[in-house]
C-alpha cells in the first residue's frame, strides 16, 4: 500500500503555552513538563536526540537517554571512546531534543557539554543492573565488529571473571557527560501550524532572557 506522506498531518489542541504561564527559571520549567510527561505516562519520556558535530563538521545524531538533572545541567552516560564521545572532546558543544508527542511538545536545548566527576559516574554505573554493567564493559562502542557472536563472548568472558558479583568497577573508557545550556526552547502544538514557542536564552550577565518565536 503507498503511503502519501505528504498528507500526513495532525491539528494540535491539547494545551497553550504563553510567556505568563512559564517559570523564570527554564530548567524548573523543564523539570514541570517532564514530571506531567511521566504522570501522562508518555513511553520512555527522558528519550532525548543528543546532536554532535564530526570532525568534517557534519552534524550527527542519536537517540540517549537523560538520566540527571545536576547543577545546573542535563546528564547523559556513555563510552568516552564511542562516535559521541570522539566527537564530544573535539567539539564540547551540542544540542538535545526532547519530543514528547503525546502531549503536542518538544523542547529544544542547546549549550556546552563537559565531563561530571569520576565520583558521579561510578556512582552512577555501580546502580545500573548487572547485565548493563557487563554491557559497558563488553561493547567496544561504535567500532567496527564482524558478528554479534564477539559481543556474546565478550559476555560469557565477563561473566566468568566477575562470578558472584553483582557491583563492577567502573570501565575506564565509561562516564557521564552534563550539557549547561544557554538555550532551551518549549514548543506547544497548537492549530493551523501556529504553534506556541517560548525560548529561554542567556544573556551576557547569566541572566536568562524569555522570549516569544514565531512557529
Amino acid at each position: 500500500m503507498k503511503i502519501d506522506i505528504a498528507q500526513l498531518r495532525k491539528e494540535y489542541t491539547a494545551h497553550t503555552l504563553d510567556q505568563s504561564d512559564v517559570d523564570s527559571d527554564p530548567l524548573v520549567q523543564f523539570k514541570q513538563w517532564m514530571v506531567e510527561a511521566v504522570d501522562s505516562e508518555v513511553p520512555e519520556p527522558n528519550a532525548m536526540v543528543l546532536a554532535t558535530l564530526n570532525q568534517y563538521s557534519r552534524p550527527s545524531a542519536r537517540v540517549v537517554l537523560l538520566k540527571d538533572i545536576e547543577e545546573g545541567g542535563f546528564v547523559f552516560y556513555t563510552n568516552y571512546n564511542s562516535e559521541k564521545g570522539q566527537e564530544l572532546a573535539a567539539h564540547p558543544f551540542a544540542a538535545l531534543n526532547f519530543n514528547w508527542l503525546e502531549l503536542q511538545r518538544q523542547v529544544r536545548i542547546e549549550g556546552r557539554v563537559e565531563k561530571v566527576s569520576e565520583e558521579m559516574s561510578k556512582a552512577y554505573f555501580q546502580s545500573r543492573p548487572r547485565g548493563s554493567q557487563i554491557g559497558a564493559w563488553a561493547s567496544p562502542q561504535s567500532t567496527i565488529i564482524e558478528d554479534r557472536s564477539i559481543l556474546e563472548e565478550n559476555v560469557k568472558r565477563l561473566e566468568e571473571k566477575y562470578q558472584g558479583q553483582e557491583v563492577l568497577p567502573i570501565p575506564p573508557h565509561w562516564g557521564g557527560y552534563s550539557l549547561k545550556p544557554d538555550l532551551i526552547e518549549f514548543w506547544q502544538g497548537r492549530p493551523s501550524r501556529l504553534h506556541d514557542r517560548i525560548r529561554y536564552r542567556l544573556d551576557e550577565k547569566g541572566k536568562w532572557l524569555i522570549e516569544r518565536l514565531a512557529p
